[in-house]
């Protein structure tokens, strides 16, 4: 169908999202791209020069850039796998029918109506060393109070351990959404052929689930890659920096130590970060499928 002019109807019902991308996504970037290469004048204030790649051999050039990258790569390549897989494996306990379901449902489904501030608040006070819930329980069983987030070695396991718990519900309603599309007629057959619930898992769930895994997995990555919350309010980098992560290094140098510049070129190599693992995840699913 077209419109007056040959103009498609399908981009003038999309030019209102379009716009908004554009404005609100698009404009940000190149905003953000342009600023990197720019820095404040020292000589005058509020007067931005333009410095070429400075900020970027600057920041390559550190090694708490390097740290907080390795930080970012050691989180991402253990939070992703993890959150996607107990998802799954979750959203197929949940679809089965049996007694007490409904409760398991809401129980699981909980965080999702938390939000991330919150439940790092609450999330606080359970990792407290002294008083906490969690030692307290840790102590009912013969094991010794633990430091969570005040011990270097700890840190990033409690804000992966509480980014696990906050992500995985949510990622569920989309796996959710892909099971109900499943016919049931499929495991019913495979039922009376004699198909074991394994089976029934691997060839069925999982071919069929195929798309949606993805969008769940290139969308996590790209929410664990820019993860900030936790590390704000529960850690604010440490302790010793084993919590600080690019996207908190980014904004440790642009909104404290006033280097937007800096800032600005970290934000841009995570941005190609993101890119590059996105795209080499799309490949590799892709020619897994194909084959």
């Amino acid at each position: 169908m077209k419109l007056k002019g040959s103009v498609p109807a399908a981009f003038v019902l999309l030019l209102p999202a379009l716009i908004c991308l554009a404005v609100f996504r698009l404009y940000p970037i190149a905003l953000a791209a342009w600023g990197s290469f720019c820095q404040e004048s020292f000589e005058e204030a509020g007067r931005i020069i333009f410095v070429g790649l400075q900020n970027y051999a600057d920041v390559l050039g550190d090694p708490l850039f390097w740290k907080s990258l390795w930080v970012t790569l050691k989180l991402n390549a253990v939070i992703n796998p993890i959150q996607v897989v107990l998802a799954l494996l979750l959203t197929v306990m949940v679809n089965q029918r049996f007694r007490g379901i409904a409760f398991y449902r809401l129980l699981l489904f909980v965080p999702i109506g938390v939000s991330l501030p919150i439940a790092c608040v609450i999330w606080r006070l359970m990792l407290d060393p002294q008083s906490g819930l969690i030692n307290s329980l840790l102590g009912q069983i013969g094991i010794d109070k633990q430091r969570f987030l005040i011990d270097e070695h700890q840190a990033l396991w409690s804000v992966m351990a509480i980014a696990t718990w906050k992500g995985v519900s949510f990622w569920m309603i989309f796996l959710w959404a892909g099971l109900q599309a499943i016919p049931s007629e499929l495991y019913e057959a495979a039922r009376l052929d004699g198909a074991t619930a394994a089976t029934r898992f691997f060839y069925i769930t999982l071919p069929l689930l195929k798309r949606t895994l993805l969008f769940v997995l290139v969308t996590d990555t790209s929410v664990n890659f820019l993860l900030f919350v936790p590390m704000f309010l529960l850690t604010r980098g440490g302790p010793s920096y084993s919590t600080n992560v690019l996207m908190y290094e980014s904004y440790r140098s642009g909104f404290i130590y006033g280097e937007m510049g800096r800032a600005l070129a970290i934000m841009m190599v995570l941005i190609l970060l993101v890119s590059i693992t996105v795209v080499i995840q799309f490949y590799c699913l892709r020619q897994k499928e194909s084959s």
